[in-house]
């Protein structure tokens, strides 16, 4: 009997090691996320790595994943870990520091933070076209000083998410002195800002830098001229027992850091959001094109 059970330990430790480690690989629930997401996983399967796929979850949870245990890595962007999970209020406006005090401090909590990919998919608030034309309106500054003066005026949307997160929508508002009531701000699933703002049913739209529907929808982004949200580089967390145990993960994934930047992010989002490609078809098309992946 003793036998029979070191033989299939030794059989499934041999089959382990054969068809490959198990990584579950994490994201977000929206269309940039879910690519980043495939991206890894196919650069992984192809370096044989076996992948689960754990898309479509919010900020919270995929970050609990990850620090439990139950995620071994996930795109994630450095002002969200700066801000909501590390809690820092200092406004730092160099990215590689932000990036580097990030890793200091989230290494206490066992996660690496590989090199930032040159995106940066900080939050803004966007208007219609012919609202900037109306108002001439660059920068949240200018905004606020005519809401102020005519506070009944504009109906901002925005995603639950950002509703709730202590760097979203009423931390914003503080931030600009901005007194807003609750019954005008509209909450809504993630991404259905720009139809709403399209249709006229708000006036103020939350969205992110590297979202194609800026352009589909021609809508105008305010600058952030008082420096409010922090730079949000994206990055891949990884549990550093899993680094430890696998170190070949950081080169595996490199070529992302390399070659992906903002303009071409927005292609690939693009392809998914404007012109109804699937995700997973997108990641493997950009790494196929640049021979990563056969």
């Amino acid at each position: 009997m003793k036998k029979t059970i070191l033989f299939l330990l030794i059989m499934i430790f041999t089959l382990s090691t054969f068809f490959g480690a198990t990584l579950t690989v994490g994201a977000k629930s929206f269309t940039e996320q879910y690519i980043l997401g495939n991206l890894a996983s196919l650069l992984l399967e192809e370096n044989g790595f076996n992948v689960v796929k754990r898309f479509g979850l919010n900020s919270f949870v995929v970050r609990q994943g990850l620090t439990t245990g139950q995620i071994d890595l996930y795109p994630d962007y450095t002002g969200t870990a700066w801000v909501t999970y590390l809690g820092q209020e200092e406004l730092i406006t160099d990215p590689d520091e932000l990036l580097e005090k990030v890793r200091e401090l989230d290494a206490e909590n066992g996660v690496v933070w590989l090199d930032r990919i040159n995106a940066n998919n900080t939050y803004a608030l966007a208007i219609r076209q012919e609202d900037y034309e109306k108002y001439g309106f660059e920068t949240l500054s200018e905004l606020v000083a005519y809401w102020d003066e005519h506070p009944k005026e504009f109906m901002v949307g925005v995603d639950y998410e950002f509703y709730e997160r202590p760097d979203g929508f009423f931390a914003f508002a503080d931030h600009y002195d901005l007194d807003i009531p609750d019954s005008q701000v509209s909450t809504m699933q993630v991404g259905l800002t720009y139809e709403a703002i399209a249709n006229n049913k708000i006036d103020i739209a939350m969205v992110f830098a590297t979202d194609p529907k800026i352009l589909r929808y021609n809508l105008h982004v305010l600058e952030d001229d008082q420096n409010f949200w922090p730079y949000y580089h994206i990055s891949y967390a990884v549990r550093k027992d899993v680094l430890d145990k696998y170190p070949e993960i950081e080169e595996i994934l490199r070529p992302l850091t390399l070659y992906l930047n903002q303009d071409i992010l927005i292609r690939l989002n693009y392809r998914v959001d404007v012109e109804g490609v699937e995700p997973e078809v997108v990641a493997r098309d950009y790494l196929e094109g640049l021979g990563l992946i056969d």
